[in-house]
């Protein structure tokens, strides 16, 4: 396998391994002052439908990392993306979703549905104010034939506190209602991979993607034909790892040690 100064572009997460909730990684500003100091492409990809490129910015600002907004890609843009080729432009969608899922969509050229009757499709992201009635209503649309996508899968995402409630969960709960599978958008299918891999313009062979998790992050780029690192900051252990048959083809403790494979620091 060739080494990692072969790469030349990433594909980096960021829940898990740029932070954990409000908590910038340990290294943050040494692992970009690197991916700079070596020229490397890089796009940040995100499962998490609730960021948006803006917030992504502010939030890295906050944390005395600067990068441009149009450095980052979420599950958002690429579901809204999506959808543009499977349904005609000004069709109803109904989201399950924050406001920056609802924003991507209509900014895709759709209208929001708000009763299962009129929903030609149904996107469902994480939904911090998701009801009863939201959920069943989604479930109705889904049962009456609208399109069912799945921003992520992710049924968990971390916080300071552990683990919280996570898209995925959400997208279970649908699911289970009306034994309809959603096509998903998200990480672990290659749909983000491919449309970061074009903003990047850069080939799989020359690209490294960079997540927390086996199953979505790592198993996703391998479905891309990219190479992985798997970072052990967020979601994933040590003893995940020696039980999961996804294996990345590096594995680091965290930021540090990833920039130092990068960069000889």
């Amino acid at each position: 396998m060739p080494d990692l100064e072969s790469c030349r572009a990433l594909i980096v997460d960021l829940d898990g391994v740029l932070w954990v909730g409000e908590t910038p990684a340990e290294g943050l500003h040494g692992f970009f002052a690197c991916l700079r100091r070596r020229d490397l492409r890089f796009l940040l990809v995100s499962n998490n439908a609730t960021a948006s490129p803006e917030s992504v910015h502010s939030k890295l600002l906050r944390m005395g990392v600067e990068v441009g907004i149009d450095a980052v890609l979420t599950s958002s843009e690429a579901s809204a993306t999506f959808l543009h080729g499977r349904l005609e432009a000004g069709v109803p969608v109904m989201v399950v979703g924050e406001g920056v899922l609802r924003q991507a969509i209509v900014e895709a050229g759709f209208s929001l549905a708000s009763t299962a009757g009129e929903a030609q499709a149904v996107v469902v992201g994480l939904d911090r104010q998701a009801t009863w009635s939201s959920l069943t209503e989604a479930a109705l649309a889904v049962r009456r034939g609208a399109l069912f996508i799945a921003a992520n899968p992710d049924v968990t995402f971390p916080i300071e506190r552990g683990l919280a409630l996570g898209s995925g969960a959400l997208v279970a709960a649908i699911q289970a209602a009306t034994g309809v599978e959603p096509m998903t958008v998200g990480k672990p299918e290659p749909h983000l991979y491919t449309q970061a891999l074009a903003r990047l313009d850069a080939a799989p062979e020359e690209t490294l993607a960079i997540g927390d998790r086996l199953e979505t992050d790592i198993l996703g780029g391998q479905r891309a034909g990219i190479r992985t690192a798997l970072l052990l900051s967020g979601v994933t252990r040590r003893e995940d790892l020696a039980r999961s048959p996804i294996q990345a083809d590096w594995v680091f403790e965290g930021l540090p040690d990833l920039t130092r494979a990068l960069c000889g620091e």
